[in-house]
């Protein structure tokens, strides 16, 4: 498959395994999932599930950037919680990165997240 791109962007969190931060396969880019890890230091940022989902939906931003896509150009994302009674908080953080006509979503409760993260969030964008 030579259209197949990995992508690794500077400005989100190093992998903590063997993948790549998206892969593009035009005109579509697959995210990783990503947690709220601050590129700087590699850690969970404090301020729970708030603080989490915002730095989770800005590792995405600087990814789909690096791919050559934006937030506006999402199509679908799934929403991994830890515990399903933050879904409220995270959606209204959410709802900050998509004001115009959200991508569809998939938003469920996982038993455990890497990192003990409270939120990880996967993408799948259309190409600029």
């Amino acid at each position: 498959m030579t259209d197949r791109r990995a992508v690794q962007a500077e400005d989100a969190p190093a992998a903590i395994g063997p993948y790549s931060h998206a892969v593009v396969v035009p005109p579509l880019v697959y995210t990783a999932g990503q947690a709220g890890v601050d590129p700087a230091d590699g850690g969970l940022v404090s301020g729970g599930i708030e603080a989490q989902t915002r730095q989770t939906l800005k590792n995405i931003e600087a990814i789909l950037k690096a791919a050559g896509s934006s937030m506006a150009r999402v199509v679908k994302t799934t929403v991994y919680l830890a515990n399903i009674d933050d879904f409220s908080v995270m959606n209204r953080v959410y709802g900050q990165f998509f004001p115009h006509e959200p991508p569809a979503r998939t938003s469920v409760q996982a038993a455990r997240l890497p990192l003990g993260a409270l939120v990880e969030i996967e993408a799948v964008a259309v190409l600029d």
